[in-house]
């Protein structure tokens, strides 16, 4: 028997505008002076528009969609955290990725949310043209409105592309940003107790 086909997750990628966008790839590589004709580069636009789409499939996902009721009733009142959550998302200033690790906590208010559920809400938002800044925000909001919790905190720390790749060529640089919302901004304890659960001081 022969090796199964396997495809990619690119693949199943919804075709709207995959035709405009491969267009307009293709257009983009012939100005930068290379030849579409050759053996490298015959598939490059097509391939390029499905992986522009699953890098940026967080615009056709809603958070309703995305929690699918998974939200408990709950006594619990302490701290939860969900820790070093992989991130990609893209810059929308120069569309390069940016990579990191998010931090996601909150303090009940009678209901938690299913666990998979923050790292889906993260990728959401990431998956879409983002700065940083905004992103964790976004995040952090989203949480608060969803859980209807105490408090919800949220730290970002990546690597911009933007960043290594072109203009002050920096490599060893961290982009940190957080959001504090309820009792993590107005209590001390708890966003202190916070910092030292991430390690961020």
């Amino acid at each position: 028997m022969g090796q199964p086909i396997t495809t990619s997750k690119e693949d199943n990628v919804p075709d709207d505008n995959i035709e405009t966008m491969e267009s307009a790839y293709a257009t983009i590589i012939d100005g930068i002076g290379e030849d579409l004709s050759r053996d490298g580069l015959l598939d490059t636009p097509k391939r390029a528009a499905k992986a522009m789409k699953f890098l940026t499939h967080g615009y056709n996902q809603t958070v309703e969609e995305i929690v699918n009721g998974a939200l408990f009733e709950s006594d619990a009142s302490e701290m939860v955290l969900v820790s070093d959550i992989e991130l990609y998302s893209m810059c929308e200033h120069h569309v390069l990725p940016f990579i990191g690790k998010c931090h996601v906590a909150y303090i009940p208010g009678g209901k938690v949310l299913g666990l998979s559920k923050v790292a889906r809400i993260v990728d959401m938002y990431a998956r879409r043209l983002q700065i940083q800044e905004s992103l964790t925000t976004q995040i952090a909001r989203s949480v608060m409105d969803i859980t209807g919790a105490a408090g919800v905190g949220v730290i970002i720390e990546a690597k911009h592309m933007c960043m290594m790749m072109r203009g002050v060529q920096k490599q060893n640089s961290v982009m940190r940003t957080s959001s504090l919302l309820g009792c993590f901004r107005d209590n001390d304890k708890t966003r202190a107790e916070f910092l030292s659960l991430v390690n961020v001081r």
